[in-house]
């Protein structure tokens, strides 16, 4: 009984202080270091943020609640665009202009296993995990590269080559992009970037058809992120996150809300934690030099009221 006493007795002095028991609101804003060059995020069930470097393919891992940070796994001095982390914490990385995929242990930071997906001009740009596959996206090439994951998610010896037909058409510019399975996940989102178009890819064939947005427009459209229904679609040199609710096998969406940012700088790609979501400024209309300043913002995930005006989240809302 004494104790039940003194323990209220506690409570009520925190309260009358406005002392909390424990801190908790998480950084809006997370630096990195200068020059990192970042382009892909990748947060799972912790709260912690992996990001890959254009510069030289570093992997950054940044606490989303304190925002102390260290490079986990150093680069191969060639880039790390998209990169994705599985339930196993293994990070899925797309190697850009090198052509190559590599997976790492999140935990240790060791490069499990590294494959060659593409030997001529190829940009892999963008991966999503499957619960049965790897896939990655190739800018300059009408191809997807799929990591087939064996019993308990054993890692394949190679990948394999699966050519995109139908209704996307490869043209000048950066092509195939972000990448997210279906709600149904019977089949995979993929946006043009060039175009602005988004399709659906059949897994097993390969054959694309154009998902009805109702004319609207992705342009620059860049990092995909589903949750549930929602697809989230960064437009990166637009500062501009499409909000889209799709139908369950992903044919046809409408464009509900589209969110910006005083902070954005171009960024690439989005991932999500709690009722926040983490956008990396890639900065891709400023000059990359060793001093150039770089960051990850945190914004509020959107509840659905069906506007489609562009809506300016505030920092700190």
């Amino acid at each position: 009984m004494r104790s039940a006493i003194l323990t209220t007795a506690l409570c009520a002095l925190l309260a009358l202080s406005g002392t909390p028991a424990q801190a908790t609101t998480s950084p809006e804003t997370i630096a990195l270091p200068n020059g990192f060059r970042p382009e892909g995020i990748a947060i799972g069930s912790r709260p912690v943020a992996y990001l890959g470097s254009l510069a030289n393919g570093d992997i950054y891992r940044a606490d989303l609640r304190t925002g102390q940070d260290a490079v986990v796994s150093k680069g191969p001095g060639t880039p790390s665009v998209g990169l994705k982390l599985d339930s196993r914490n293994r990070l899925f990385v797309a190697g850009g202009t090198a052509g190559t995929a590599r997976v790492i242990d999140a935990r240790t930071g060791a490069v499990l296993k590294s494959y060659t997906l593409a030997t001529g001009a190829s940009f892999v740009n963008d991966v999503v995990v499957t619960r049965d596959a790897a896939w990655f996206t190739d800018s300059t090439n009408p191809v997807l590269y799929k990591l087939a994951l064996g019993r308990h998610g054993a890692l394949p010896d190679q990948a394999v080559s699966v050519p995109l037909t139908g209704a996307i058409q490869y043209t000048t510019g950066n092509n195939a992009n972000g990448i997210a399975p279906t709600p149904d996940r019977k089949g995979l989102l993929i946006v043009q970037s060039n175009v602005g178009k988004l399709f659906r890819a059949d897994p097993a064939t390969g054959v694309t058809t154009e998902v009805n947005l109702g004319g609207e427009s992705l342009v620059n459209g860049d990092g995909l992120l589903l949750d549930g229904r929602t697809l989230y679609a960064v437009q990166n040199r637009l500062n501009t996150v499409a909000v889209i609710r799709l139908n369950a096998d992903g044919t046809s969406g409408q464009v509900v809300n589209r969110l910006t940012d005083p902070r954005f700088d171009v960024p690439t790609t989005v991932a999500s934690f709690g009722n926040r979501l983490y956008l990396p400024n890639a900065r891709f209309t400023t000059t990359p030099t060793p001093d150039t300043p770089y960051s990850v913002n945190a914004i509020p995930a959107p509840s659905f009221s069906g506007s489609r005006e562009a809506v300016e989240v505030p920092p700190g809302s």
